[in-house]
C-alpha cells in the first residue's frame, strides 16, 4: 500500500512546513476576553479604555457612540486587545 506522499520525496516535510507555520500565526495572536459587564472588563484593564465589541460585525464601539454596550453579538472588552486582534473602530456616532 502506497501513502498520497510516497510519489514524492518532499511531500510529507512540506506538509509538516505548512503545518508548523500554520501554529506559529496562532502563537502570535493575542487572547481576547469579552466581559458581560463594563465594570468586569476595566478591572480586567485599569489602564486601558474599555470598548464595546461587535462580534457580527467586526467593529467596536467606544463610550459615548449610540451603540455603545447594544445589541446581542456583543461584550465588553479592552481597547488594545480589540485592536490586536484585527477588529476595526466604528466612525459612526463620533462626538
Amino acid at each position: 500500500m502506497q501513502s498520497c506522499f510516497g510519489r514524492r520525496p518532499g511531500g510529507l516535510a512540506l506538509v509538516a512546513v505548512v503545518m508548523l507555520g500554520a501554529g506559529i500565526g496562532e502563537a502570535l495572536a493575542t487572547p481576547l476576553t469579552p466581559f458581560r459587564y463594563e465594570a468586569q472588563a476595566q478591572r480586567h484593564c485599569p489602564h486601558d479604555q474599555v470598548v464595546w465589541l461587535d462580534f457580527r460585525k467586526g467593529i467596536y464601539y467606544a463610550k459615548g457612540q449610540k451603540r455603545y454596550g447594544q445589541g446581542f453579538d456583543g461584550s465588553f472588552v479592552c481597547r488594545s486587545e480589540a485592536r490586536e486582534s484585527l477588529y476595526r473602530r466604528s466612525l459612526l456616532g463620533l462626538r
